[in-house]
């Protein structure tokens, strides 16, 4: 039984390093990404003490992982998993807040809050600000997680598309 309760003070402890709206955004930044300090603090317009701290709190809690290339530290998830779990709370919020006052401006921004598609090539869930990669062909905008998805895609549109 002590290894039942501990699990659930290692998912609070988790939850805890995740409980900052910035730290979410960082998280919510780095979706198939590796992004350097100067990326993210620029993305997100915090002070570098500020921004430090928070990533600090992400690393100490296994969120993030740094690699350094050259001079350059950069930051990645340490696990897809982060994105899927923020993704599916904020799903729950959007469907919570549907017949609020709030509904409106969440519709106004909703590709911001919500996954509104899949990459047509892997499947993966995304948003358009959560995009990597966007490609106009007949007319619509599709969304890539990465440059080869979009390769791929371009190669052959009917291979990924129901027509």
């Amino acid at each position: 039984m002590k290894m039942y309760n501990k699990m659930f003070e290692l998912h609070a402890q988790l939850l805890r390093a995740m409980s900052h709206p910035k730290r979410l955004e960082i998280i919510h930044l780095l979706r198939g990404k590796n992004l350097c300090v100067g990326e993210i603090q620029q993305k997100l317009d915090l002070p570098q003490a500020n921004l430090s701290q928070h990533l600090m709190t992400l690393r100490e809690a296994g969120i993030v992982v740094t690699e350094r290339k050259g001079k350059n530290i950069f930051y990645k998830l340490s696990d897809k998993n982060f994105i899927e779990a923020s993704d599916a709370l904020r799903e729950v919020l959007a469907k919570r807040y549907k017949d609020t006052e709030l509904a409106s401006e969440l519709e106004k921004n909703m590709d911001e809050l919500v996954p509104l598609t899949h990459d047509l090539v892997c499947g993966k869930r995304l948003c358009p600000k959560s995009a990597n990669v966007t490609y106009k062909y007949n007319g619509k905008i599709y969304y890539f997680c990465s440059k080869a998805c979009k390769e791929k895609f371009v190669e052959k549109p009917s291979k990924f598309l129901i027509i």
